[in-house]
């Protein structure tokens, strides 16, 4: 998808490079990070975001949090959310999708693996 504006919200600065570096494969990409899930709740109140990509555990507000926050408010329910985590845990991943996320890319992600899941949530 051209010109999609992505929202990366990562604790950690050098996951959100490498999750950002992926997303540059995309023409025209517009990139907006956020450390946490109360930072990408603000930008998203000034931003149109096309897709969320997510963490889990992060301080302030984790991820899960941040997934019923965003399918909880009407102007933001159909964004499409990819949560990204070390969790390998069943747990986490089911209580993530049940909570409205679309998909789920455990950690270390593969970015072929990652802009293919993208392409099918931007192009269903």
């Amino acid at each position: 998808m051209d010109n999609a504006t992505f929202l990366v919200v990562e604790d950690s600065p050098t996951m959100r490079q490498l999750i950002s570096f992926s997303l540059k494969r995309f023409r025209n990409a517009r990139i907006i990070e956020a450390v946490d899930g109360v930072d990408a709740l603000k930008k998203m109140s000034t931003n149109k975001i096309d897709l969320i990509l997510t963490d889990i555990n992060m301080p302030v507000m984790d991820g899960l949090k941040l997934v019923s926050m965003v399918r909880q408010n009407s102007a933001t329910k159909e964004v499409p959310i990819i949560i990204i985590t070390t969790e390998g845990a069943d747990e986490d991943r089911e209580k993530g999708l049940a909570l409205g996320a679309n998909a789920y890319i455990a950690k270390p992600i593969q970015s072929s693996q990652l802009v293919r899941t993208i392409s099918e949530l931007l192009h269903p």
